[in-house]
């Protein structure tokens, strides 16, 4: 799924603006982006983007994670609250470094944007809701951004 002869790092960065270029992708970055938190879940995510399926939102999100511009935080098992998600999605660092070295996806525009959003009460319960702690090492990418 790699170009020829992009094989190195900068291959796997093309491969990751590749990516991002797609304007559904854009959309979900951007929203991720201007989250409160930094970590939509897929509910926040289908409020946002009401002309996607749950299901499109998930497929862009596994492409994003496949690549490394996202990673995914998830409640244990035990600590979940029935009704409520326990999936969020957030940037990888290595995603926001290389979005801010091409002035991709600002966080302060991107955030401004998000808080003018008109939101129900379930839209401001999903945000206000506690998320995982990132594992650093999840949160850096480097298991997802590769360079093969």
């Amino acid at each position: 799924m790699h170009p020829p002869g992009h094989q190195n790092e900068s291959g796997g960065r093309w491969h990751l603006l590749q990516a991002v270029t797609v304007t559904s992708r854009a959309n979900i970055i951007a929203d991720i982006v201007g989250h409160p938190q930094g970590a939509p879940s897929v509910d926040e995510l289908d409020k946002t983007n009401p002309s996607l399926e749950k299901d499109t939102i998930r497929g862009h999100l596994a492409v994003l994670k496949e690549v490394g511009v996202v990673s995914e935080l998830t409640i244990p098992a035990g600590e979940r609250t029935r009704g409520y998600p326990y999936k969020f999605y957030q940037l990888t660092q290595r995603a926001r470094d290389l979005f801010d070295e091409n002035d991709l996806f600002p966080e302060d525009a991107w955030q401004r944007q998000y808080e003018r959003l008109t939101k129900d009460a379930r839209m401001r319960e999903l945000e206000e809701m506690p998320r995982p702690t990132p594992d650093p090492k999840t949160r850096d990418g480097s298991d997802e951004l590769t360079a093969d």
